[in-house]
């Protein structure tokens, strides 16, 4: 399945994440200098049940997402670590 950007239940998770992390990068604190991305923590096409679930998503700016590229799987540990105990 192809993810559908302006799908309305993908633009409420995406919109919900954004809030959880008060529109900021949860890596560099950057606020949306530059333009804001939802990153899965699951990713999208291996877990299809988290597609939508809050607690797998985070905010981060273009130019880290851009840095974790490729290395996602080294990062879920620690971006979990970064949301758990957030209020969704």
């Amino acid at each position: 399945m192809r993810r559908n950007y302006e799908d309305p239940v993908y633009k409420r998770f995406r919109l919900e994440v954004l809030k959880r992390d008060n529109f900021k990068c949860q890596m560099c604190n950057t606020k949306s200098k530059s333009r804001l991305h939802v990153h899965h923590i699951k990713q999208w096409s291996k877990a299809s049940a988290l597609r939508y679930d809050i607690s797998n998503g985070i905010t981060l700016c273009m130019y880290c997402h851009k840095s974790i590229t490729g290395k996602e799987h080294h990062y879920e540990t620690f971006f979990k670590e970064i949301i758990d105990g957030k209020e969704i």
